[in-house]
């Protein structure tokens, strides 16, 4: 099969090509495949087959050429089939909870809280997985003994309407010990970027008790954290 003919990449190809395709077929047939082979060649060599008469009928051959066959769309979708057997491969390892699969997307995930500088934070967050082409998503972490106002509960509701209009996945969990939960989500999703504010704790209570970042590497290995500085304190200083 060609990655233009699996139904869920439909509405993909047609962007990346112009070219809706007709034929297509349900991806659980992918799924429930015991063996996968990629037959990876360029786009060269591909429209090299065309012009060949390999494909298609003569008559077919430079429209192709000037249509579908063009070497941007078959570079994109190269990258597409080789993106598409990596996430097969994550999607078994996490369904057979194997940890030695190494995550092949970079994911960038930001700790959202409700102090006013989650929205920078986000946007921070937001850019950083635009350079990297990474999946993106945020976090907020309640305390289960502790009820939000209705400032912050807006303020809350702010950063997830802004995380999603970024393309992001917004995640909420309950959790006593913040910086646990954090990592718990950081495992679940193989994040591989973390990006969280500058502490908001004293020198002194830092001497008594180590910081969000300190707690933090405790928990997560081969992760790396961004910590973001305030804006409002920097322009104050």
């Amino acid at each position: 099969m060609n990655i233009q003919h699996l139904e869920s990449l439909n509405d993909l190809v047609a962007k990346i090509t112009t070219v809706v395709v007709r034929e297509r077929i349900p991806d659980r047939i992918l799924d429930e495949a015991t063996e996968v082979v990629v037959v990876d060649v360029t786009p060269e060599t591909l429209q090299e087959r065309l012009q060949e008469g390999k494909i298609y009928a003569p008559e077919k051959i430079e429209k192709s050429l000037e249509n579908f066959f063009q070497r941007r769309h078959l570079v994109a979708l190269r990258e597409l089939a080789l993106r598409e057997v990596a996430d097969n491969i994550e999607a078994g390892a996490n369904l057979n909870h194997d940890r030695q699969v190494c995550s092949v997307h970079e994911r960038v995930l930001v700790c959202v809280s409700t102090y006013p500088n989650s929205l920078q934070l986000l946007r921070r967050g937001a850019r950083l997985a635009t350079q990297l082409h990474a999946r993106f998503y945020a976090v907020f972490v309640s305390d289960p003994e502790r009820f939000l106002n209705k400032e912050e509960s807006l303020h809350v509701e702010m950063c997830e309407n802004f995380c999603k209009q970024m393309g992001g996945e917004f995640i909420r969990v309950a959790g006593n010990n913040v910086t646990k939960a954090i990592a718990e989500v950081a495992h679940t999703h193989r994040i591989t970027q973390i990006v969280l504010g500058q502490t908001q704790k004293s020198r002194w209570q830092l001497l008594l008790k180590s910081s969000p970042m300190q707690e933090l590497m405790k928990y997560v290995k081969d992760v790396d954290l961004h910590i973001i500085a305030d804006e409002k304190n920097n322009k104050s200083k």
